[in-house]
């Protein structure tokens, strides 16, 4: 009998132990076909450094929103892999003989990642939203060549005095004050995006979570863990989704430029920033990537504090910097020297570079520093040189050229200049108000034609922060904006921008670039000059 039972408990333990083999098997079997599946499975890491500042369209107004914003959305027209706007949300652009009215006929499968069908009526929701001064858009701006959108944005029109609406659910009508060569390029940037008004409507925070997210573009909004993480999934309702190669985005946000490299070195990232003084050492690498980006560090001036009350002591300052020894020397990540204020990049009637046209308007000049100096403190009656401080946003890369410049001053002026550093998000609001002397800025373009940059040192424009007014200069952007003929308007732009060097509100330093290093196995990211992260062609190996 103790015989039989041992027997059967020997049996009985065999089918367990072979089960539990089965089971064991099983599961490295599945773990591995789940690995295999996620391996096929294209997902791009990245790091978008800080969290957005916001989905909403209309308040968004920074890189850090609109590159994630630019691959979830998409407006009437898009930009191109030679940066050009072609026709997107729409499918046809028809422009009246007095190219100031256009008419836009948008797909019939343009559809929202909820299903519903993208409607004129979006537009026409999002474009008010934009301009309706509760809102606080700070892109408002951008749409003021439209009808009555200055005067709504203002508070002085109604909404509907704007020249917008919606013939039908796919026609789409926008009427302009004036001829506008660059609206198409205007109304590529992420502000003019649609707004589904149904969900908007039900959910005036839609913006702010993924289960509310509604995206009409390559990509939806599959999660978002705040100050973390976000992860986009391919969008199944967008109209072109044929041609849109990968699965997933997934997006870190680390705000360290040194960790950010460490996670490309580990495989972490796809891509990532490259540390300045890591550019001599990877300028030669096959993974580096150095593309023109539209934009331009400088150094305002403010016109109404002294010494900078004086044009020429402003000139000597201006004439004090040494661009190329800042690129050089102090940022070191391969960035072009500013000697003018508009960016390389934009091609005029003739094919020509604006940049090359106008030549460089500004650069280091001791001899002539030191001349306009003494001129300067001759005029005012100054036996000393009023105080000057020089005020910058809290970073490590502002305050490297802060103290170049501050010896660049002692150098050439023998002026000593004291630095400041302020919190970032207390220096905007400083500058804005006037409080700063010399404070460091920055300009990235929000479209792609020179009349972008320039007309932000208009009188009272919100973007001049310099309180500088020229009544020529104003005049000069305002024929330009309105000016038909593309040669004269060329010409209208580069006299605005040698006039804004000669009275020196301003001091360029150097222009900017996109500096990366990319995985081999990752091709097709389009990064535009003037524009946002491209990923709607992007592929991974």
């Amino acid at each position: 009998m103790k015989k039989w039972l041992l027997l059967t408990l020997l049996a009985l333990a065999m089918v367990v132990m072979a089960a539990c083999t089965a089971n064991e098997d099983a599961g490295k079997n599945e773990g591995s076909e789940s690995s295999g599946d996620k391996k096929s499975e294209k997902v791009l890491y990245l790091n978008n450094g800080v969290e957005p500042t916001s989905f909403d369209p209309s308040v968004a107004f920074d890189a850090v929103s609109w590159n994630p914003l630019n691959n979830l959305m998409e407006g009437l027209v898009r930009l191109d892999e030679n940066n050009e706007p072609k026709e997107a949300i729409a499918e046809k652009i028809d422009i009246s003989d007095d190219q100031k009215t256009y008419t836009f006929t948008l797909r019939e499968d343009a559809k929202w990642s909820n299903g519903d069908a993208v409607t004129a009526g979006d537009f026409v929701y999002g474009w008010t939203h934009m301009l309706d001064p509760e809102t606080a858009s700070p892109a408002a701006f951008l749409a003021y060549g439209i009808v009555g959108a200055e005067d709504f944005n203002t508070g002085e029109g109604k909404a509907d005095g704007i020249g917008i609406k919606a013939i039908d659910d796919k026609t789409f009508e926008v009427t302009l004050t004036d001829p506008t060569e660059a609206f198409l390029n205007i109304i590529s940037n992420p502000s003019f995006f649609p707004v589904n008004e149904k969900a908007a409507t039900d959910n005036a925070k839609w913006f702010a979570e993924a289960d509310s997210f509604v995206a009409n573009g390559p990509f939806k909004l599959a999660s978002w863990d705040h100050d973390s993480k976000m992860v986009f999934e391919k969008n199944d309702q967008y109209w072109d989704k044929d041609n849109v190669k990968l699965d997933k985005v997934e997006w870190t946000m680390v705000n360290d430029t040194n960790t950010e490299y460490q996670m490309y070195q580990s495989d972490e990232l796809d891509i990532s920033s490259v540390p300045g003084e890591m550019y001599s050492k990877l300028k030669d690498s096959d993974e580096l990537v150095n593309s023109e980006q539209a934009g331009v560090a400088f150094y305002r001036f403010n016109v109404e504090k002294e010494p900078f009350t004086n044009k020429k002591v402003r000139q000597a300052f201006a004439y004090a910097v040494d661009q190329d020894n800042i690129v050089e020397y102090v940022t070191k990540i391969g960035q072009k020297p500013a000697h003018g204020f508009v960016s390389y990049g934009f091609k005029g009637p003739d094919g020509n570079e604006f940049r090359d046209t106008v030549g460089d308007l500004i650069g280091l000049d001791k001899e002539k520093a030191k001349k306009l100096l003494e001129e300067g403190m001759k005029e005012e009656g100054w036996d000393t040189l009023p105080k000057v401080t020089l005020t910058y946003g809290t970073s490590p890369d502002n305050q490297k050229v802060a103290v170049a410049l501050q010896d660049q001053f002692k150098e050439a002026l023998g002026v000593e200049v004291k630095l400041q550093s302020v919190e970032s998000s207390v220096f905007m609001a400083e500058q804005k108000e006037l409080k700063h002397q010399l404070s460091r800025s920055s300009f990235l373009y929000d479209y792609a034609d020179p009349v972008n940059a320039l007309e932000s040192f208009i009188t009272d424009s919100s973007m001049n922060r310099t309180a500088w007014s020229n009544k020529e200069y104003d005049q000069l952007i305002a024929d330009a904006k309105s000016e038909q003929d593309s040669e004269k308007r060329w010409t209208l732009l580069q006299n605005a921008e040698k006039l804004l060097i000669e009275e020196a509100p301003i001091v360029p330093v150097h222009f900017y670039n996109q500096l990366s290093v990319q995985k081999p196995s990752v091709s097709g990211i389009v990064r535009h000059p003037v524009g946002y992260l491209e990923l709607k062609f992007a592929d991974k190996e």
